[in-house]
């Protein structure tokens, strides 16, 4: 049994940039960031910091063919930072248990929305509803692993790794990284952080604040950056290591202006413009971004975007509607902006957050720290309008009082990294996971 800590812990910053793994011998490490939001000055030294000292040494990784060439795609995944509570998203109302936990915390029949099976949708997730009414929404119940972990920090690294014991090592995406080769346009994360779901060995994912990157001063301080970023024969250690993740960053900024505007081929998103302001706060803008980006034929394979605060301890039914309410808009208009063009026909989004809640009501108005929880999948590819897994009990609780999970997580990702971003999943996980058909 693993405690429960709770120290602003939710933080997606301060998790992603205190991952508690050793250091790993690494070759190659990328952290862009859109140069709007800092000078180039910042974009080396946050690109340095990403990586442990012992990067300085080893060669780079053999580049692999990629298997994702003929998979659909891209996958979508949404990090729901600090333990979105599932028996208030997707609810039991038909379980007498469920009301007895949560005399005050729980929905009524009248007030949630109706999906089958004695479960409904939280009252702020209509715009689901309509995409499960669609067969466009799948929901997996009872996600999570053996001997769950109850601190932020662990379980985060835990879903991130794919590594249940303790969240040591890669990244799961990271490993896929490493193993097929190094376009730093494969995997995109929007933000200014790089979580360590996308830090390989060897390969790590680029980090943007916007649909473009834009070097600050004049064309002729421009100039000069460009050409202190060529790793030549003279370069060595420190000095190649900076020069390295500085023509990459060249490398993403030119991959990026060659796309079409990106005003032409949003779909017309009702969200505000998709500026670095907006793409590193809000989700919508974040998800505007990446529909920018896939409606503009950018190659990549998979995105990264998340929203923060779910850690309700307190005043949940407020909060959670709240957060609930921006993840069903912002995912609905996304979807809605890709449309059924070429390049995002077969998006899919997936999301997932580090553990769910308690199903016992505390005396705060509010939930602590749980196990397993239900996680979605969206898209036009996705079999919908259907549950995968089993609904977890509410009277065969764990030790803890917490949820016991009936599917394994590492089961959902192998189904996406098969089916989705087109790799052997048991190279990826280490293992082999059962797939599941939601896609």
């Amino acid at each position: 049994m693993r405690p429960e800590l709770d120290m602003d812990d939710a933080n997606p910053t301060v998790t992603a940039e205190l991952p508690r793994t050793p250091a790993r011998r690494i070759s190659r490490r990328r952290f862009l960031l859109g140069a709007g939001a800092t000078g180039v000055a910042g974009l080396a030294g946050a690109a340095f910091l990403a990586r442990p000292w012992d990067a300085l040494a080893g060669p780079a990784s053999p580049s692999h063919s990629d298997a994702a060439a003929s998979a659909a795609g891209p996958l979508v995944l949404i990090t729901l930072y600090g333990g979105n509570d599932g028996l208030n998203t997707v609810v039991p109302y038909g379980d007498s248990a469920y009301h007895a936990a949560r005399p005050t915390l729980g929905y009524s029949p009248s007030q949630v929305l109706d999906i089958g099976d004695g479960l409904a949708l939280n009252p702020q997730l209509k715009g689901f509803q309509s995409l499960w009414n669609a067969g466009q929404l799948a929901i997996v119940r009872g996600v999570g692993y053996p001997n769950p972990s109850l601190s932020h920090f662990e379980a985060m690294d835990i879903w991130q790794t794919a590594n249940p014991v303790d969240g040591s090592g890669a990244g799961w995406v990271g490993r896929w990284l490493d193993a097929t080769g190094d376009d730093p346009m494969r995997a995109i994360s929007i933000g200014a952080t790089l979580p360590l779901l996308l830090r390989g060995d060897t390969q790590s994912a680029t980090a943007i604040t916007g649909p473009r990157i834009t070097l600050p001063g004049d064309p002729a301080f421009q100039q000069a950056f460009a050409a202190l970023q060529d790793p030549g024969s003279d370069r060595v250690e420190l000095s190649a290591l900076v020069a390295a993740c500085g023509s990459e960053l060249l490398e993403v900024q030119k991959q990026l202006d060659a796309l079409p505007s990106p005003a032409s081929v949003t779909g017309g998103m009702a969200t505000p413009a998709a500026t670095s302001e907006t793409a590193a706060g809000a989700l919508s803008g974040q998800l505007q971004t990446v529909a920018a980006l896939i409606n503009a034929g950018a190659p990549t394979k998979l995105y990264q975007v998340s929203l923060a605060s779910f850690d309700t301890h307190a005043d949940e039914k407020t909060n959670q509607e709240r957060l609930l309410a921006e993840l069903d808009q912002s995912v609905t208009a996304f979807l809605a902006a890709l449309g059924t063009g070429s390049h995002a026909r077969n998006a899919v989004v997936m999301t997932y957050s580090e553990f769910g809640r308690r199903p016992l009501e505390n005396a705060s108005g509010g939930t602590d720290h749980g196990a397993a929880a239900p996680l979605f999948v969206a898209g036009r590819t996705v079999h919908g309008g259907k549950f995968y897994g089993e609904e977890p009990s509410l009277t065969a609780l764990d030790a803890n009082g917490n949820l016991r999970y009936n599917t394994d997580f590492r089961s959902v990702y192998a189904t996406v990294l098969e089916r989705v971003i087109g790799v052997d999943p048991v190279s990826i996980l280490g293992g082999k996971y059962p797939t599941l058909g939601f896609v």
